[in-house]
């Protein structure tokens, strides 16, 4: 394993990190002042179409997709180092590059599975920054941890696919710009195989019979990068049999292909967020003075710098060796790597990030640091793409296996 980075990640390593200095630390305080100047609250603020047009004119555009294709055709290992730079902003710099979530499991999704037909009516418009979608897959009935729990129905009625379903913290759907859902539900409910019932179908926002009903914070907090989170009812609503993703059947299957590189991009980007909180707590630490001397020669906040630089340096190892796995045996072969990045990541981050909360005081928790928002978005993602315990339970077992 050599984790030294090439020719091609050096020069878009530079490039990202220029345009981050010049353009996305500047324009979050902009972001939020526009944002609270919008008639619609889960607008755009104009600074957003600026930052993308920036991006795409330094070709740092669509980097996370492995399909030269389609993207900028970067491994695993190549696209690491730069979804953790943008870690550092996350509710601006991946969508000011085209690299946000949901869109880009999404993206990922039609150009694995999708038809010609939907690549072209969905997925360029997607790749171009046009709309932007959402992945209706979690409910709020039923232990999502299980996927195979989904109640939403899809029915098959002659051409045309039905679809009756309620869907929660159904990210992107609050956006005016989406124009599109991933939904999936189940077309075989008593088939024999719990894994061969679920299907996936396209379902254009506009289509009579979809409701978005409200927007779900995330401990208080909106969640407007990622285009908000909804609760979306969907009452018979009719799309053509031309819709369906891949084959019928094949949804649970999608959905793993879908999460798999969902799950290291976050833990990717995780670590530009601890990165964050750690630069912001070493300037704290040597800007404040306590009890007649700086923060900074107080033990316990050394203890928390030093512990903060140790996990991050061991998690980026793990992530590192992760996409390495991806690139050369595949994600299936990566299973244990992704499920141990999945759990280790969001829960250590988490404690980075409190402890930067902690030493900022008051500070901390407001809304003149990004600190607060980063522990909200740091904490969702131990539940997100599988809650830690569904994880550690399959983890466990095939460590099990080996010894019966």
């Amino acid at each position: 394993m050599d984790f030294a980075f090439d020719a091609r990640t050096e020069e878009l390593r530079d490039r990202l990190l220029a345009f981050m200095d010049e353009h996305v630390y500047p324009a979050e305080p902009v972001a939020h002042e526009q944002r609270q100047a919008l008639a619609d609250p889960w607008g755009t603020p104009a600074i957003v179409p600026e930052l993308k047009a920036e991006a795409r004119r330094r070709g740092l555009w669509n980097l996370f997709l492995p399909d030269a294709e389609y993207g900028a055709g970067l491994t695993n290992l190549q696209y690491a180092p730069l979804a953790e730079i943008t870690g550092r902003s996350p509710h601006l710099a991946p969508t000011a590059l085209n690299c946000a979530a949901p869109d880009t499991g999404n993206m990922e999704v039609l150009a694995q599975f999708g038809s010609e037909e939907q690549r072209k009516q969905w997925l360029e418009p997607l790749l171009a920054g046009e709309i932007r979608s959402a992945f209706a897959m979690t409910e709020p009935e039923v232990a999502s941890s299980d996927a195979t729990n989904i109640r939403t129905l899809i029915r098959r009625d002659g051409d045309d696919y039905v679809i009756s379903g309620r869907k929660w913290y159904i990210s992107g759907a609050m956006n005016p710009d989406c124009a599109v859902f991933i939904v999936m539900g189940k077309t075989d409910p008593d088939g024999t195989d719990p894994r061969r019932q679920q299907s996936m179908v396209l379902v254009p926002r506009d289509t009579p019979g979809v409701t978005v009903r409200r927007a779900m914070r995330v401990y208080g907090y909106e969640d407007h990068a990622h285009g908000g989170h909804a609760e979306v009812i969907f009452d018979d609503v009719r799309v053509p049999a031309g819709h369906l993703v891949g084959e019928e059947g094949g949804g649970f299957a999608i959905a793993q292909a879908r999460l798999g590189p969902g799950r290291i991009h976050h833990c990717m980007r995780l670590i530009g967020m601890a990165e964050r909180a750690i630069e912001l707590m070493c300037r704290r630490a040597v800007s404040r003075t306590a009890f007649g001397r700086p923060i900074a020669q107080q033990g316990v906040v050394q203890n928390w710098i030093a512990d903060a630089r140790v996990t991050v340096e061991q998690l980026r190892l793990l992530v590192l060796k992760t996409a390495w796995l991806m690139d050369t045996v595949g994600n299936r072969g990566a299973h244990t790597e992704i499920q141990a990045i999945k759990i280790a990541t969001p829960r250590a981050v988490a404690g980075i990030i409190d402890s930067a909360v902690q030493l900022h005081g008051a500070g901390g928790v407001s809304q003149d640091f990004p600190l607060a928002e980063l522990w909200a978005a740091a904490r969702t993602l131990r539940l997100a793409d599988g809650p830690d315990e569904v994880h550690q339970r399959s983890l466990a077992r095939r460590e099990l296996k080996k010894y019966v």
